[in-house]
Formats: C-alpha cells, sequence, structure tokens
C-alpha cells in the first residue's frame, strides 16, 4: 500500500479499536440476507449504505449503535460468525494494516438468532486464525461485555468469553455509557483479570472524566476506549500520562456519535502533545464508511494533527498493543526488512 506523508512506512500499521461487528462488508449483508430470507431495507449495497452508513452523525450515540442491526441480522449461524471475522482480517491486510485487536460481544452478535454466545466466540476464533494464515496479518481478539443488557447478562456473556480464555487477549465493556457505569462491573473485571486477561474499556467517550476514573480504579483499564474527556480533569491527564495508561482514539466516530462537535474541535491534538498514550483507530468503519488510512490522511489533519504527531500516534499504537515485547521488535524488524 502506498504510503502518504501522514503514515510512517517504518512503523507498524496497527488499528487497536476496530468492532468485528461494525466492520462487516455491505455485499456480504447482502449476500446472506439473500441466501437467508432475512429482510433488509434495501436489496442492494448502494441503497442499503445509507441505512448503515452515517453521514455527518448520528442522532445519538445510541442511534450509531443502532445501525448494528442490519450488520448482525445476517449472523444466521456460525459459518457467518466464522466468515464475517475471516472478512474482518482479510480487510485488515487490504487496508495495509500489520496488526490488528478485533473486538466483538458474543452476546450481541448471538441475539438476533438465538446462537451460543460461546459457541460465537470460537467461531470467530475460528474465522481470525484461518485469515493469519492466509494473509500474514497479525489478529488478537478482545471480548466485550455489553453493558447495555445489564450487568446478569454481562456475567452469562462473561462465562461465554471464558470458557474460550485461550483466544482472547483481553475484556472490554461497550454500550451505554451513561445508563451503566463502569464500577457496576467491578466483579466482571475481577473474574477477568483473574484468568489473567488484559482489560481496556470504553469510558470518557459521552460521560466525563469520572467515568475514565472508575475504569481505571475499579476495573483495572490500562487501556481506554476513546477518553476524550479526560483533559477536562488534569489530575487524571497527569495519572493517565505517568502510568502510560493508553488512549484508544477514533476521530471520525466521535464525530459521527456527536461525541465532538466538528474534526478542528476534536481534543487528540491536545492528548499528543501533553505527551498522552493515545493512538488512532477505526471503531465501526462499516459505520463510519472509513478505514484507517482515513484517519490517518484525512482525519487527523483535519483534527490539527502534524505528521509529527500522527507518527507519535503511530509509534504510541506499538507501545499499547496487548502484544509481548518480542511481538513488538518482530513487527518493527518486518517494517525495517521492506
Amino acid at each position: 500500500m502506498k504510503q502518504g506523508k501522514y503514515i510512517d512506512p517504518r512503523l507498524p500499521f496497527i488499528d487497536l479499536h476496530r468492532h468485528l461487528d461494525g466492520s462487516v462488508r455491505l455485499e456480504t449483508v447482502i449476500e446472506l440476507a439473500g441466501e437467508q430470507g432475512i429482510e433488509l431495507p434495501a436489496s442492494d449495497v448502494e441503497s442499503l449504505r445509507p441505512h448503515v452508513v452515517v453521514e455527518g452523525r448520528a442522532v445519538s450515540l445510541m442511534d450509531f449503535i443502532g445501525r448494528f442491526r442490519y450488520l448482525t441480522a445476517i449472523l444466521h449461524d456460525l459459518d457467518a460468525c466464522r466468515r464475517v471475522a475471516y472478512e474482518n482480517v482479510e480487510d485488515a491486510q487490504r487496508e495495509g494494516i500489520d496488526y490488528i485487536e478485533l473486538r466483538f460481544s458474543p452476546w450481541f452478535m448471538s441475539e438476533t438468532h438465538g446462537l451460543d454466545p460461546a459457541a460465537v466466540v470460537e467461531a470467530v476464533a475460528d474465522g481470525i486464525k484461518a485469515a493469519e494464515r492466509d494473509t500474514g496479518v497479525r489478529a488478537q481478539m478482545i471480548g466485550i461485555m455489553s453493558r447495555t443488557y445489564d450487568t446478569e447478562t454481562c456475567h452469562r456473556e462473561l462465562d461465554a468469553l471464558l470458557a474460550h480464555r485461550d483466544h482472547l487477549v483481553a475484556i472490554d465493556l461497550a454500550g451505554d455509557e451513561l445508563k451503566f457505569p463502569a464500577r457496576l462491573f467491578h466483579e466482571h473485571f475481577r473474574r477477568a483479570r483473574d484468568a489473567g486477561l488484559e482489560v481496556t474499556v470504553h469510558a470518557g467517550e459521552v460521560d466525563g472524566p469520572e467515568s475514565v476514573w472508575d475504569a481505571v480504579r475499579e476495573l483495572g483499564a490500562t487501556r481506554i476506549g476513546h477518553g476524550i474527556h479526560s483533559l477536562a480533569d488534569p489530575e487524571l491527564v497527569d495519572h493517565l500520562a505517568e502510568h502510560r495508561i493508553g488512549l484508544e482514539v477514533a476521530i471520525t466516530s466521535n464525530i459521527h456519535t456527536g461525541a465532538v462537535d466538528e474534526y478542528a474541535s476534536h481534543p487528540v491534538k491536545d492528548m499528543l502533545e501533553l505527551g498522552l498514550l493515545a493512538n488512532l483507530n477505526t471503531d465501526d468503519p462499516a459505520i463510519s464508511g472509513i478505514d484507517l488510512r482515513h484517519e490517518y490522511e484525512v482525519a487527523a489533519p483535519l483534527a490539527g494533527l502534524s505528521p509529527e504527531l500522527t507518527r507519535q500516534a503511530q509509534a504510541n499504537a506499538l507501545e499499547m498493543a496487548f502484544l509481548a515485547d518480542d511481538e513488538k521488535r518482530n513487527l518493527l524488524e518486518r517494517k525495517a526488512s521492506f
């Protein structure tokens, strides 16, 4: 892939915050819906696009999340889950991505057609492993607990994830941050940490700094999904910087969900200039209609990032990755050999 001035070809190209179920090809949605007789609002890709892809911004974060329903509608069996996972890694290869962490909620993926959430985890793992072999892209899985269901359902979702713990690198908490604050999930994340899993939590996306504090103090998060409201609390900024707690930033997604009004007012520039460990990610490429290259070459400049700051974000991604040090060195060495 030809690199622009905002992507350093000497560094691995990495996406750490991408929802697998928000990265389904519209072509696949149309094909599988047709095979299974699943009703969609349109029967061709271009007509379906306005129902899935956000133009400008969604009405709210929950409206944004609601667009997933067309992407999960076609997950009628485990083969469909396996295929979607495989295609996620294929698409990462096409984007020139060297390493990706794909996150997903097995409860959310299984709900529409009553699948077994634990079996969904296994199917996703099968698809990712096969695609790793075929593409050469390094990919790892992050299991999501979808807090929007409720705390008890999240325990059952965690059961499904831990049943295949060896396939996972971390546990995440996503969904309605305002109605289901992180502190409600203290016991869930104790279980996750006891299983030896890393912790990343959606926080500070629509709620304020206290949400990030809870994710760090109550849940043991070493990375934060979004965290864009962290800068409102100087003490929190100091804590994040001192402890090298990573911030998984998704500029375009934040515009589309209405978490940030416009590119020019996005805090990512201030985050990086303050020395915070922030990187750039896609979040839900199928819904935002983007890829990782867009975030570096279009969104980042619009948010005021210089090539030097985007390079720092790219380097930060490698530091933040849930990878052993030897694997990080291997990624760097592979880039140096080209």
